[in-house]
């Protein structure tokens, strides 16, 4: 992706060409994070506005992109501890399952569920939000092989689940 930021003029036209580029995925990202998609679009405006108050973050930021899921993921942590503590939050969207021909998407689901969260959140923004290496890493805000470490142990997990079925439900 093109670093918007770059070409800024007064009226924010390079932001508005972000939010294009941007947007639609980062809303899906907030949406399966929050589980309440009106909400989520106020955490993506939200994340937006910040961009706008400080461009020149975004501007020297290694990816426009990555920095924009950084400011999201903080957003919806603040949300989801201010929400925790007034009510639960809705449950996970991937738990949220249309009739499925095949079993083992269930069943790729739940071992999801179960993985830990910091594995569970590199592992979707990899696959869901193709994100590379380096903009989780800096996303995340973490160093690049802790990413790769996260998505190694969380396919490990995977591939164990999907292979020891009679393992996968765990009762609570």
């Amino acid at each position: 992706m093109s670093n918007h930021a770059a070409h800024m003029d007064d009226d924010g036209q390079w932001l508005e060409a972000l939010y294009r580029e941007t947007g639609p995925q980062l809303l899906i990202y907030i949406v399966q994070r929050l589980g309440d998609a009106n909400f989520a679009e106020d955490i993506l405006q939200e994340t937006f506005a910040i961009a706008l108050r400080n461009p020149e973050r975004v501007q020297s930021a290694s990816s426009a992109r990555a920095y924009l899921y950084g400011i999201a993921r903080n957003l919806v942590a603040t949300a989801y501890r201010n929400r925790r503590e007034s009510e639960p939050l809705p449950p996970d969207l991937a738990a949220e399952t249309t009739t499925e021909p095949d079993g083992r998407l269930e069943l790729m689901r739940e071992a999801m569920a179960r993985l830990k969260p910091d594995f569970r959140e590199a592992l979707e923004l990899r696959l869901q939000h193709e994100l590379s290496y380096e903009e989780m890493a800096v996303a995340l805000q973490i160093p690049v092989g802790t990413v790769r470490s996260r998505l190694h142990h969380a396919v490990g997990q995977l591939r164990r689940a999907m292979h020891q079925p009679a393992r996968r439900k765990v009762e609570t």
